[in-house]
């Protein structure tokens, strides 16, 4: 399903400002927002448990037959170059075998590829797609990424999204087994990343989550990503997400210490401003090779490169005699039957591989 169309520049540039004069009002308010969500400082207890962390308090988490079926709808936002492109075609293929295999209780709703640049592609057949225009030029200052947000926006005001909740994934995401909706009581659910670190950066947090707000612990250790959360909760932290984003880009200090991260950031402050906390699931995703086995796990990351010497030995930060690196198919896709890891390889690894291979030997036009 194909959206879009050709939006001028004028009528982006009002939204833009009246989302930016909307996030000033946010964060010079005093008042802390109402709406509908747990305060994220009316707790101070921490409930940890193996699998699952609720960091300012609340209920375990039951299973999946104490509660009713909740249907979350997983976007992905992608450009249309040949490196996200290969993603989101292997990523959709295992979206359907899982949601597939889960039967008719599955809490997997529909998918949308939300493509960024502005125009349809050929894929629009073969991946459900909704068409955002990118951020006038020159606004992202080379980080592509913070057309995350602004296509979230878009998408969120114009689609007819029929699920309430939202599962935010990308490209480089595999699907290993049925992801529950894990988001519970008005708290959406979160990977923790151990790279991001609020209390470490107050000072330049302070800027965007101001010391009446709260602790700087009520800043999740997150990221957009994985994230399952309410449809109604994300149109509200949607465009502040944009804003803050777009005003930490802008700010030399904030750039220097977010760097690549930037966009986590924002939306972990985003979500915090909102009043919308987090359960943070450890065990929502892998990201190999440092992660050895998959386990229990939803998702499989495969964000790092995974070099190995022909004994099976991880040589990281050496190109290894064996390898798969997604950065290793930024201008052509990997080829169908890629060559599987050696013997003593780690097990999260070797799924990557067989899971890449499944997905390209079964895709119709592979490569073409």
């Amino acid at each position: 399903m194909g959206c879009g169309g050709t939006t001028l520049f004028y009528p982006l540039l009002i939204t833009l400002s009246v989302a930016l004069i909307t996030y000033n009002i946010i964060i010079s308010s005093n008042t802390p927002l109402k709406q509908g969500f747990p305060s994220s400082s009316s707790s101070s207890s921490s409930i940890i448990d193996p699998v699952i962390e609720l960091p300012r308090g609340g209920s375990r988490i039951r299973g999946n037959n104490e509660r009713k079926r909740r249907l979350f709808h997983t976007a992905v936002t992608a450009s249309d170059s040949v490196y996200n492109t290969w993603q989101c075609r292997v990523m959709y293929y295992w979206f359907k075998k899982i949601r597939a295999s889960a039967g008719p209780g599955s809490e997997m709703g529909g998918f949308t590829r939300i493509l960024h640049n502005g125009k349809p592609d050929q894929y629009m057949d073969e991946i459900p797609t909704f068409v955002a225009q990118p951020l006038p030029p020159g606004t992202d200052q080379g980080y592509v990424v913070l057309n995350r947000p602004w296509a979230f926006v878009q998408w969120l005001q114009q689609a007819d999204i029929k699920e309430d909740y939202i599962l935010m994934s990308e490209p480089d995401h595999l699907i290993v087994k049925p992801i529950p909706n894990l988001a519970k009581d008005g708290y959406g659910a979160a990977f923790p990343f151990f790279y991001i670190e609020p209390k470490k950066y107050e000072k330049v947090l302070r800027k965007y989550y101001p010391e009446e707000r709260g602790p700087v612990t009520d800043i999740d250790p997150i990221g957009n990503s994985p994230v399952i959360v309410g449809k109604e909760a994300l149109k509200k932290i949607a465009p502040t997400w944009m804003n803050v984003s777009l005003a930490m880009k802008k700010d030399p200090e904030a750039d220097k210490a977010f760097g690549w991260v930037l966009e986590m950031y924002a939306y972990a402050v985003s979500s915090a401003l909102h009043g919308v906390s987090n359960i943070l699931h450890k065990d929502f995703m892998i990201q190999p090779p440092w992660d050895t086995e998959v386990g229990d796990k939803y998702i499989i990351h495969y964000t790092y490169g995974c070099d190995y010497d022909m004994k099976g030995k991880l040589t990281y930060g050496k190109v290894g005699e064996w390898r798969f690196d997604k950065r290793s198919y930024d201008s052509t896709p990997p080829p169908r039957n890629l060559t599987m890891p050696p013997p003593g390889v780690s097990q999260s690894v070797v799924t990557l591989v067989k899971m890449v291979n499944e997905a390209t030997a079964n895709i119709p036009n592979w490569g073409e």
